[in-house]
């Protein structure tokens, strides 16, 4: 019997202040990469799916972004120009 499945990861990348799209207000955005790897026994062997997107901390809307737009917001975190920045990214399970 071959036991698989799939596990995803939750990396919180940086955390900007935008201006959100959905309701208008200049607020703070978590930069978020999302991770899901394939497991087989319970160990995850490699990865088959990455996403990035950001959420707004004031309604909670959430906008999917490109990778390339999130190198971009990243390097505009760690530039200092629109918020903070992790030296490591927060690793969080998340239920699919």
């Amino acid at each position: 019997m071959i036991i698989f499945g799939t596990k995803g990861y939750l990396y919180q990348l940086a955390i900007l202040t935008l201006v959100c799209g959905h309701c208008g207000n200049p607020s703070a955005h978590t930069l978020r990469k999302r991770v899901t790897k394939f497991t087989l026994f319970f160990v995850p062997l490699f990865p088959f799916s990455t996403k990035y997107a950001t959420q707004c901390t004031f309604c909670g809307a959430e906008q999917k972004v490109t990778s390339e737009q999130a190198e971009q917001l990243q390097a505009q975190a760690a530039s200092g120009h629109g918020g903070q920045s992790y030296g490591h990214p927060q690793q969080q399970p998340y239920q699919s």
